[in-house]
């Protein structure tokens, strides 16, 4: 059921999955070519921030707190596996692979090396704090707007 909560989690999550992802092509080669990568990250916060925080509006400032925490992790993960389905699907168009196997191995050699490429400090600190804010956002309009 649509509620003001899960609309302002949605929101919150985009912006966030929006800024983090203008931080995060600095950290790569400079001839990596991103295509959609600020669209499929921003459609993921939507939806995470959806379904994660805004389902557990209403639970109060502590639990507000703790969602908005747990909603970066999560988005983070699905950002993450998206990308790299996409990235194993660019490297098997060229024939880069022995087997089908050998490419959804690869879809997770290739998460986890972006996911070390992108653990800093300014990329984990905005992620949670920008969680945070979004979780007691969602909290006020859970309060306020039923």
């Amino acid at each position: 059921m649509p509620s003001a909560a899960k609309l302002v989690a949605a929101l919150g999550l985009a912006i966030l999955a929006f800024i983090v992802s203008g931080m995060i092509p600095p950290l790569f080669e400079e001839d990596k070519n991103f295509g959609i990568f600020v669209y499929v990250n921003v459609i993921v916060g939507l939806f995470v921030g959806w379904i994660v925080i805004g389902r557990r509006a209403g639970r109060g400032m502590v639990s507000a707190i703790n969602v908005g925490l747990t909603g970066p992790v999560v988005m983070v993960f699905w950002a993450l596996f998206i990308q790299s389905c996409n990235e194993m699907v660019r490297i098997a168009m060229r024939n880069r692979y022995d087997g089908a196997f050998e490419a959804l191995v690869s879809i997770f050699e290739i998460g986890a090396e972006w996911a070390l490429l992108m653990t800093t400090v300014p990329i984990w600190t905005t992620l949670l704090v920008g969680g945070v804010l979004t979780g007691i956002a969602t909290e006020y309009a859970s309060r306020h707007w039923r």
